[in-house]
């Protein structure tokens, strides 16, 4: 501890990553980061914009940045991506900022930030278009924890022949995400033709009966091929639940 608290005197640590590594956690204005998380489960904390005002979106990434080296911010627009741009250049003028408007999240690493690297890939594979948003979310969390992504896009069950010209590429990851809306058929579909772990994602952009990703998500829980199923929209969740399982290939790799 006192180590930590000459760096802290010294200039070479701040007070929030000092709390960070003491607590595992650090105190702002807007409330308080679990730095630890990563650490303790294997999956980043992300800053769920949701809710929160933008200046609190802000700070959070800020105080993120500060104790860990990175920041993961999910569900965010335009505006807020502006003010996490301008925070960090402000207060953190080397780290780089990557803001993904389709995926609505804001990525931050500061100069000296080590990402993790595994070595296993996840598969993202997407019905149609309209699934962009929620595959891009889940991908973004994937790649925060060092896994490799190979998206396949656009190869839903109307025109199941899409979905067979890319099955050899769809085989080779070591676990998958397969999301679809409407009924949600595709990672049925996929589960009965591979051999790796599939996470159906369902999303919500069905309509009529049953719609808003009510009936993708019935149909996924429904499914006669073995999968595990997230809530709607869940991209983070299906992000992290596929990292998890890359990480322990890789994990059995290495030994």
């Amino acid at each position: 501890m006192r180590e930590l608290l000459e760096r802290v005197a010294a200039g070479d640590c701040s007070p929030a990553a000092a709390e960070s590594q003491l607590r595992g956690y650090a105190t702002g204005e807007a409330g308080r980061f679990d730095a630890a998380r990563t650490t303790r489960t294997g999956i980043p904390e992300a800053i769920l914009a949701d809710g929160k005002t933008v200046s609190e979106t802000a700070a959070l990434a800020l105080d993120a940045l500060d104790a860990t080296g990175h920041a993961l911010v999910t569900r965010t627009d335009d505006d807020i991506a502006a003010r996490i741009e301008q925070a960090v250049s402000d207060e953190f003028s080397d780290a780089t900022v990557d803001y993904d408007p389709r995926a609505r999240t804001v990525t931050v690493h500061a100069t000296e930030y080590e990402p993790p690297d595994l070595d296993a890939t996840i598969g993202i594979v997407t019905a149609g278009t309209s699934d962009a948003a929620p595959a891009g979310e889940a991908a973004v969390v994937a790649r925060e924890m060092g896994v490799a992504v190979d998206r396949v896009d656009d190869v839903g069950v109307a025109g199941i022949h899409r979905l067979f010209d890319q099955l050899d590429r769809i085989r080779e990851p070591d676990v998958l995400i397969v999301a679809a809306g409407r009924e949600g058929a595709l990672p049925t579909v996929v589960a009965g033709l591979v051999d790796a772990p599939v996470i159906a994602l369902p999303v919500s952009n069905g309509y009529g009966h049953a719609g808003g990703g009510e009936a993708a998500l019935d149909g996924m829980l429904q499914s006669c091929t073995p999968l595990s199923v997230v809530n709607i929209d869940a991209g983070f969740v299906a992000g992290a639940q596929a990292g998890l399982v890359a990480r322990a290939v890789a994990d059995a790799r290495s030994d």
